[in-house]
């Protein structure tokens, strides 16, 4: 049986550079030898292209035929122009099949200003927030009016809690905007939650289904990148997360609310607040989860059944029926 060629796409231009290697590494060692292929495709920091077979061969984007490299595309590139709708635009010109959202769903569920405003008008609960603009002059004492003395200032368009600051007083606020306009044009300046940290996968297409919800139970100020990616014991996962059954399945049929409304496709997790009150506030989707061996995603499909090999499998099946879908439509058009 000829095997399928999965071109495993990460590194990349963003400040998520060394989460997307790590990501690789994960899920090159949990695929079926014995069905797929891999076909490792680096981005470096510069946004150079390179086979990395043996030695890194430059792969010229420009004049490549990508179907004659990889059959299947798993982009694995985490942030900007990786999980934005940017990679996935390119994939569907080069009609690549690839995992995980297209153009529309990677693009609004990278921006969380945009991503908040989409899910306030489908009805559903997000904690205050504020947009803050490189142009904007918005001083610490209105930001304190608006939403209490702790927030949390963060990049609009960037994961893995990269650029992220808590803020209880002036000094911090200047010193996180600088922080965060380092990184992105626009931020995000979010109200203090005093709630449990829920998140849950979610993973298909056309009727995508909710995983067992998990909590993440910290051990500093909030999750920081070190916790999620360098300190093991910086955080604790709790999977299932204590729920009252009708709690559980009001978080699950949430999370595939959140996942339809961003027209997201393949997998995302999204992530929420439970408050003291019993509110669940959406905080946001991540439409390329972290794929490393203390990710929450894998962890949260391994408890609700499903391998982390199986898991790999069931989302390239997902990625060549989207695509088989797509063209049957266009065919059908011309």
């Amino acid at each position: 049986m000829q095997k399928t060629r999965i071109g495993i796409i990460f590194g990349g231009k963003s400040a998520e550079h060394e989460v997307s290697v790590q990501s690789a590494e994960n899920v090159v060692a949990a695929l079926d030898k014995s069905r797929y292929e891999p076909v490792l495709v680096f981005v470096d920091k510069g946004g150079n292209w390179f086979l990395r077979n043996g030695e890194d061969a430059p792969l010229t984007i420009a004049s490549c035929d990508l179907s004659s490299v990889f059959d299947v595309a798993f982009p694995l590139i985490h942030g900007p122009f990786g999980e934005d709708g940017t990679l996935q635009g390119f994939l569907k010109m080069a009609n690549v099949p690839f995992v995980g959202a297209g153009v529309l769903g990677s693009a609004v569920g990278m921006d969380k200003d945009v991503m908040k405003r989409l899910l306030v008008e489908a009805g559903m609960e997000v904690g205050k927030y504020l947009t803050i603009r490189e142009s904007d002059k918005l001083d610490y004492g209105e930001v304190v009016n608006k939403l209490g003395e702790v927030v949390f200032i963060k990049p609009a368009n960037l994961g893995s809690s990269v650029g992220i600051s808590r803020v209880t007083n002036e000094a911090e606020y200047s010193a996180a905007l600088s922080l965060a306009f380092s990184f992105d044009r626009k931020v995000v300046v979010e109200a203090n939650i005093d709630g449990r940290e829920i998140e849950c996968a979610v993973l298909g297409n056309n009727r995508p289904m909710a995983s067992v919800p998990g909590e993440i139970i910290t051990k500093k100020d909030f999750y920081s990148y070190e916790a999620k990616y360098i300190d093991e014991d910086g955080a604790r996962l709790e999977i299932p997360a204590k729920l009252e059954v009708d709690k559980m399945k009001e978080v699950q049929t949430l999370a595939v609310k959140v996942f339809k409304t961003l027209e997201c496709e393949g997998m995302g997790r999204v992530d929420m607040f439970l408050a003291a009150d019993g509110r669940l506030l959406v905080n946001e989707i991540n439409t390329i989860p972290g794929f490393t061996k203390i990710s929450m995603y894998p962890k949260l499909w391994e408890v609700s059944g499903i391998s982390y090999s199986d898991l790999i499998n069931r989302l390239i099946k997902l990625a060549i029926e989207r695509f088989d879908r797509e063209n049957n439509k266009i065919n059908n058009n011309l």
